[in-house]
């Protein structure tokens, strides 16, 4: 685009610090959010108040990649399938324990929506990370966790775990051999989570239109897709502002009856 661009990493309350500085920005194009599914679409959700409204503080710009989970298991764990494993999750009801980044991650959600879609009940255990997380599966602290497909891969490689399924609707690019669990057996099953493009509410048509032509351009080139994709294991995904935005709402709607009917509390 011709301009230089300053990267100012915002960390904490899970994305919510960075988001809430760029709602407060003025909306002349200048100051953009490389948004995600964590502080867009759960936070306000989970958290009793954000200090941003995810519709009313930001123009959507464009939906950039999404990454999806793989439920995996130790090589100890006898279940070989989906149906096997749900029976021994309901052999040891309220026993079995499975890790996560922490409360509200979607790692956590995924774990949720699989205990209320299979009718289980399994012990949520939240580390600071999925590295400890990961950890802690390979050395028999937990059972079983969701994680990330890319953290995941190596591991898998290595044999040291064992992948069941996916928590996307389409199978995985970095795991094609892996089914997901919606064609398991578990239908409609799909927790997958978003990084995008967002700038502060009342930008200009013109600016969102462009700033949406200039991102979808640049996921198209060789160097992001090897970086996002290949190296990433995340999966393009691109789209219009209007597409956008209705991917904020549909998923806070999801969100919030998801936390509601797992009783998912803030520590």
């Amino acid at each position: 685009m011709g301009q230089p661009v300053v990267v100012d990493n915002r960390g904490g309350a899970n994305g919510g610090i960075g988001t809430a500085l760029v709602a407060k920005s003025a909306g002349d194009g200048y100051t953009l959010l490389m948004g995600n599914s964590g502080p867009m679409t759960i936070n306000p959700v989970l958290y009793e108040s954000v200090p941003y409204d995810p519709i009313k503080d930001f123009s959507p710009i464009t939906l950039a990649t999404s990454y999806m989970y793989v439920l995996v298991v130790p090589p100890s764990m006898p279940a070989a399938t989906l149906n096997d494993f749900i029976a021994a999750v309901r052999a040891k009801s309220g026993a079995m324990t499975y890790g996560s980044t922490g409360i509200g991650g979607g790692n956590h959600l995924s774990g949720e929506l699989f205990n209320l879609m299979t009718k289980t009940k399994s012990i949520h255990v939240p580390y600071s990370g999925s590295g400890p997380a990961l950890s802690a599966l390979l050395g028999g602290q937990i059972n079983f966790m969701f994680d990330t497909v890319i953290t995941s891969v190596p591991h898998l490689q290595a044999g040291k775990i064992r992948a069941i399924g996916v928590t996307g609707l389409k199978r995985a690019s970095a795991l094609p051999s892996t089914p997901t669990l919606s064609e398991l057996g578990l239908k409609g099953f799909e927790l997958t989570q978003w990084q995008a493009v967002v700038a502060p509410a009342g930008t200009p048509k013109d600016i969102v239109q462009r700033l949406n032509r200039e991102v979808l351009r640049a996921l198209q080139a060789p160097d992001v897709i090897d970086v996002l994709v290949t190296k990433g294991g995340s999966e393009l995904v691109g789209s219009t502002p209007e597409e956008f935005a209705n991917v904020i709402r549909s998923d806070l709607a999801k969100y919030a009856k998801l936390v509601k009917a797992a009783g998912i509390k803030p520590q």
